[in-house]
């Protein structure tokens, strides 16, 4: 049998987001309706398969249900159809339950909207996309005319605002030799900085907490409009000051290390609105395919006791417990030297990232 063809190692995945014109928002509205109606299918189809054979149905099993559906009045493109089947299969197998939720179309509690797509169903020419032979104006901030369009979706915001997320290959930056790394940095992230081992604190703003009483009176007033808006408006601007944070870091290391702070078992306690205020995975995120794009190395270093352990001479005499955290700089103990709490945790990452390093790792834990 002919060898499969090997994926190229200097190409890479990225999605572009860009925004349609609201003139085509009932169009995308109704063809999100039909999305939801082969998600349910798919929904109750592979529940009954699953009393009756007690197996789990891949996409493969539900094209052979949905094939011919577009040819007798379904209005959607047959490759949507089985990429639909498809993300159900897959998320139904990654959530491991038996059924999921359905997908509602009207109504308080409505699904937001969402197209997926094939590389086959959509085109790009004259400013424009096509979908299912449909034009679809946007404001192409990217130049599309550039890029050989993949697979992705369409989707709706809380706001109502339509975005086209398509894949597109771009050229991979090679990354440094593990030997040729030169200028590093690592970060300890907080609820309102992240601190770095170069004694720079990189500012968290709140920007949930700045707009809460906002908030709170909208939902009083029982205005849901404004609720959306001023929740866009936190999201919007912690995403900026994100992807400042981010593309200076890449632009001025080789390196980077940031410690594994689990930020999903902290979003389960008390400080769950902190925590999701500050936006740790987002950062992580975009800090991962920015590095992965610019060629500079990424790493999560393990952050046990940074915080406690004196970056001088290595003891374990910094403030511990629930009671300590409100200790923001401490003298060491043994050796007398003066740390700030977030940045001396910084610079026990540094050592931790350029150890895992030199003792061989050479791919990233991303």
């Amino acid at each position: 049998m002919p060898r499969a063809p090997q994926p190229d190692p200097t190409i890479t995945t990225r999605v572009l987001r860009l925004r349609i014109k609201d003139k085509h928002a009932p169009w995308l509205r109704e063809m999100a309706f039909h999305v939801n109606q082969v998600w349910n299918y798919c929904n109750e189809l592979g529940f009954k398969v699953w009393l009756r054979e007690r197996r789990f149905m891949s996409g493969f099993d539900f094209a052979a249900y949905t094939r011919g559906a577009t040819k007798e009045g379904l209005p959607l493109h047959s490759q949507t159809v089985q990429a639909v089947a498809e993300e159900f299969a897959t998320r139904r197998r990654q959530f491991r339950k038996v059924k999921l939720r359905w997908r509602v179309s009207k109504g308080a509690k409505r699904s937001l909207g969402w197209i997926p797509f094939k590389s086959s169903a959509i085109q790009y020419r004259n400013g424009q996309v096509f979908l299912a032979g449909k034009p679809l104006g946007l404001w192409d901030s990217y130049g599309l005319s550039n890029y050989r369009l993949g697979s992705g979706s369409i989707s709706e915001d809380a706001r109502g605002r339509w975005y086209l997320n398509v894949t597109v290959k771009v050229q991979k930056q090679p990354g440094p030799a593990t030997a040729a790394i030169g200028k590093a940095v690592a970060l300890d992230l907080n609820l309102r900085s992240a601190a770095t081992s170069d004694a720079v604190l990189l500012e968290f703003e709140q920007h949930y907490r700045i707009l809460e009483e906002k908030i709170a009176r909208a939902q009083r007033a029982k205005k849901p409009k404004l609720v959306r808006a001023l929740c866009a408006k936190a999201a919007n601007r912690r995403k900026d000051q994100h992807h400042k944070h981010s593309t200076a870091l890449v632009r001025n290391y080789d390196a980077i290390f940031v410690g594994n702070v689990n930020s999903l078992a902290l979003a389960k306690t008390r400080m769950a609105k902190s925590v999701l205020d500050a936006g740790w995975g987002m950062f992580r995120t975009m800090l991962r395919y920015k590095c992965d794009d610019a060629g500079v190395w990424l790493e999560e270093v393990n952050e046990a006791y940074s915080t406690q352990t004196c970056s001088c001479c290595q003891s374990r005499t910094g403030p511990k417990g629930v009671a300590g955290l409100g200790i923001r700089e401490w003298p060491c103990e043994v050796c007398g030297a003066y740390h700030h709490r977030d940045i001396n945790a910084a610079i026990n990452i540094l050592a931790a990232g350029r150890g895992r390093l030199a003792g061989g790792i050479h791919a990233l834990s991303a």
